[in-house]
């Protein structure tokens, strides 16, 4: 089992996607698979396979949303200039010019932070290897095509 390690802010959002979900959006999505069985023969009926996609494709992420609310811990991010989870670093690929750095949130795919950055998980071979370390410091980490080097630019706490 998986434990999803979220911010307190972002548990919140969860909750309240879930409840929309489970409510608003269950209505809706019966409400208009309703109108389109109305229109008659199924077989060929656009507007009840739409339909019936979307309502797959939401009662996945109600699943989804589920097995992260039933298994998580709140993380409290610490501001102490140190890769952690919860801040967002940017990085510099060895050979790469200044204006080439990127930002990445290392943490779970639901956290968000505004303006939107990408997200790393502490356990890939990038964020493993950014775990502990400060603006200045130079990673060294085993990517699928060899060895790569990144310069840490900065560290802040995001949630």
């Amino acid at each position: 089992m998986v434990m999803h390690r979220l911010s307190h802010v972002t548990l919140v959002r969860l909750q309240a996607e879930h409840l929309d979900l489970t409510t608003r959006g269950r209505i809706e999505v019966a409400k208009r698979i309703g109108r389109a069985r109305e229109m008659g023969d199924l077989k060929e009926n656009g507007d009840y396979h739409a339909a019936k996609d979307d309502q797959g494709h939401m009662e996945g992420r109600i699943r989804q949303i589920e097995a992260i609310l039933e298994n998580h811990e709140i993380i409290e991010v610490v501001d102490d200039g140190k890769v952690a989870l919860g801040c967002t670093v940017t990085v510099l690929y060895k050979g790469d010019s200044p204006d080439q750095a990127e930002r990445y949130l290392i943490g779970h795919m639901e956290e968000q932070p505004d303006p939107p950055v990408y997200v790393m998980s502490p356990t890939s071979p990038l964020g493993a290897a950014l775990m502990g370390a400060k603006a200045g410091d130079a990673v060294t980490y085993e990517a699928p095509n060899g060895k790569l080097t990144v310069s840490v630019l900065g560290v802040t706490a995001s949630l």
